[in-house]
Formats: structure tokens, sequence, C-alpha cells
């Protein structure tokens, strides 16, 4: 009972002086760290595994200290097994701290709150991923050098290894798809194919990443919605990425009118709806015929905007504005169907009647920038050389004085 005693008094007082010099190490670096982000996060983060790893060791010296090898002290190497676990966990805990905390360090380096955000985000997906990563290791290596500790399992190591070549075998096929997960998310966080914030059309829904880790990614759809895919899915489908390069987006608002619809008109209405609103970025108004058949006339409005939210409001903004101004300015150019009921030899100007002598055209006016997409401003001329190639040039020389349309086709 003395010995018990001793040993239980040895162990608390050395447990309250390893607490009493945490305590005084950790007041010390936090104010000599005040105004240091490093010592800050590291005093934050660090302290309770601090505690528990330097209050396990003191009690395991104090133990060893105060009991003998005397036969039928057995409780001592119970004890002492304990505390060497309790040692590997605090360890195991004390150093995912110090991982944590330089992750936070770096992460502090790179804002993601300011427009320009692309290399922000994507150093903040890499570190998220390699942190989860390291933890996970951390923990499955505290837990083999636990189980180490027991000599049954040091025993049987010889047979594991004998039959690591099956056990491995029979580990991959069955975690077949989790590793596949695995291996897709680290190459999603170091290929910047995709990452945290990234605006996305997945199987039809349009969202951002909201969370991305080894096995699965969250999608945040635009209503509040989420959608849940395996990492796995984002290497082997195609999707959309709206923001791997800039936020900047294009966008369309496309109406069927009639004929009779005063393009020009529309299209300098279309300009002063743009100068008048926020969410148009500057860059890209441009308005053009893109299909006429089947009675009626596709008008298609382009328009740039900061980023993908703001697109599609604007989007609507022109969508709406355009069938109101239609209606009420020009409602002859509302979609309509006609049906003519008489012979040939009507009067009426779209009737066939005899030839008569031609009629001068008037000479067209200059086309616009704003019918111009590729072309007429700065980033018209920019997104025309990047779709026409380096040959393209070579190419329009060649077809120069070709009479055949077909060849020149071709």
């Amino acid at each position: 009972m003395q010995d018990y005693l001793e040993t239980i008094a040895a162990a608390a007082a050395a447990a309250a002086i390893a607490l009493l010099l945490v305590e005084v190490v950790h007041r010390v670096v936090r104010r000599l760290g005040r105004r240091s982000l490093l010592m800050t996060e590291l005093t934050d983060h660090t302290h309770r595994p601090f505690q528990a790893a330097a209050t396990i060791i003191a009690v395991q010296f104090a133990v060893r200290l105060t009991t003998g090898y005397a036969v039928g002290a057995g409780w001592r190497q119970v004890a002492l097994h304990t505390l060497v676990l309790g040692v590997v966990a605090a360890v195991a805990w004390l150093v995912a701290s110090l991982l944590v905390v330089v992750e936070d360090t770096a992460l502090a380096r790179f804002r993601v709150d300011v427009p320009n955000n692309r290399h922000a985000r994507r150093v903040r997906t890499q570190v998220v991923l390699l942190r989860r990563l390291t933890i996970a290791v951390i923990v499955i290596l505290a837990i083999g050098v636990s189980l180490m500790t027991f000599p049954a399992v040091r025993g049987i190591g010889a047979g594991v290894l004998t039959s690591a070549g099956v056990v491995g075998v029979v580990a991959a096929l069955a975690a077949q798809s989790l590793l596949g997960n695995v291996i897709a998310g680290l190459q999603l966080a170091f290929s910047d194919a995709v990452r945290l914030d990234d605006v996305v059309v997945v199987e039809g829904e349009w969202g951002r990443i909201e969370e991305l880790t080894l096995s699965y990614v969250v999608v945040q759809i635009w209503d509040d919605r989420r959608l849940i895919l395996p990492t796995s899915y984002f290497t082997s489908t195609p999707f959309q990425n709206w923001t791997r390069t800039e936020a900047a987006v294009l966008g369309t608002a496309e109406l069927d009118v009639d004929w009779a619809v005063p393009v020009q008109a529309m299209r300098e209405e279309l300009r002063r709806l743009v100068e008048s609103t926020d969410l148009w970025d500057g860059r890209v108004c441009v308005l053009q015929v893109t299909d006429a058949t089947g009675g009626l006339v596709k008008v298609r409005a382009l328009v740039s905007a900061a980023d993908a939210g703001s697109l599609w409001d604007l989007r609507c903004l022109v969508r709406e504005h355009l069938v109101g101004w239609i209606r009420d300015q020009r409602p002859t150019a509302l979609p309509r169907s006609r049906t003519e009921i008489g012979d040939a030899s009507g009067a009426l100007p779209w009737q066939w009647v005899q030839p008569r002598r031609p009629v001068r055209r008037r000479q067209e006016p200059e086309v616009p920038d704003d019918a111009r997409v590729f072309g007429g401003s700065d980033d018209g001329d920019a997104r025309s050389e990047a779709f026409v190639g380096p040959e393209g040039e070579a190419r329009g020389e060649a077809l120069v004085g070709t009479e055949n349309p077909v060849e020149a086709r071709r």
C-alpha cells in the first residue's frame, strides 16, 4: 500500500509540475508572439496537445522511478503500457496540431475574399486536401505504433509480412472504388482542373464547389441544394468550369421576332440598357441575327459580366427589357404567322408581279461594333485571334481566287 501511495503521489506531483511548466511556457510564448501570426496560431492550436503529451510523459517517468521490479508488481507493467499508449496518442495529436498550424499560416497569406482569387483558391484546395491526407497518415501510424507495443502483435508480424502480397491484392480489390476516389482527389488538387469556389455546371446543374475532399465533392446548387459527387466523377466525366481562368463570363439572351424588327434600333436599345446597369462589366455588348428560318428571325444579345451570378441577372434583365421594348415601341416586330389567300395576280408587294425596273439600293451603313462578336473591339479582336489559329491567315490566302464555292468550303 505504501508503494501505491508513493507512486500516486509522485505521479500527481509530476503531472502538476508538467502542467505548471506548460502553462508558463504558453503565457510567455503568447506574450512574446503577440504580433506574430505563426506564434499566435501555435499557442492556440498546440496548447492542449502539448499539455497532454507533457503530463503523460511526466507521469510515466514518475511511475518508472518510484516502482521496483519486484515479483507480483504486475500492475506496474499495465500502468506503464497504458502510459506508453497515451504518449503515442498525445504525440500524434501534437504533430497533427503542428501541421495544422503550418497549413493555417500558409493559408493566411492567400485571401479568397478578393475579386481575382484564382491562385488563392488553388492553393487553398491543395492545402485542405493535404491536411486531410496528412492527418489520416498520422492517425494510421499512431494506431500501428500502438499495436506494435503488444507482444502478440509483434509475434505475428513475420506471418503478416509473408502474406503481404495476398493481403495487398485482396485489399486493393475490396477498396478499388475508395482508392480510385483518393487518387482522383489528389489529381484534382494538383491538376488545377477544379478548385474551391469554382463555378461549375455538372449534371445539368449550375453551382459552385463548396467542399472538396479526397473521396467526394460537394457542389452548392444555385437554389441552395447540394449535389454530392465522387471525386472520380470530375476526372472521368466532362463538366463546365466557368471560373478556371477568370470569373468574368459571357452570356446570351435570344428572342424570336418578326422579320420587320429594326435590328439597328434594337441594338442601340441594348447598348443603352447595359450602360445604365452596374451588372455589366463593360467588355462585350453585341446584338446579332443568328437565324432567319421558319417565318421568324432569331436575335441574340451577347453580354458580359464580372461573375456568373451577375451574368444571370443581366441576362434576365436584357431579356425582360427587350421584350417590353418590342411590345411597346415596335409592335410590328412581335412574332406572327402569315397566311396568303388569293392568286398570283394580286398587287401586294410580296405577291408575284411583272418585273419592274431594278431599283438602286441605298448604301448600307457601316456595321457597328455592337454587331460583331469576333472583331470590332479589343476584346473581339483577341477572341478572333484565339479562334482563328496560327494557320488561319495562310488558309485565307489560299482560298482567295477560288471560283468553285464547294472547293472554297473544303
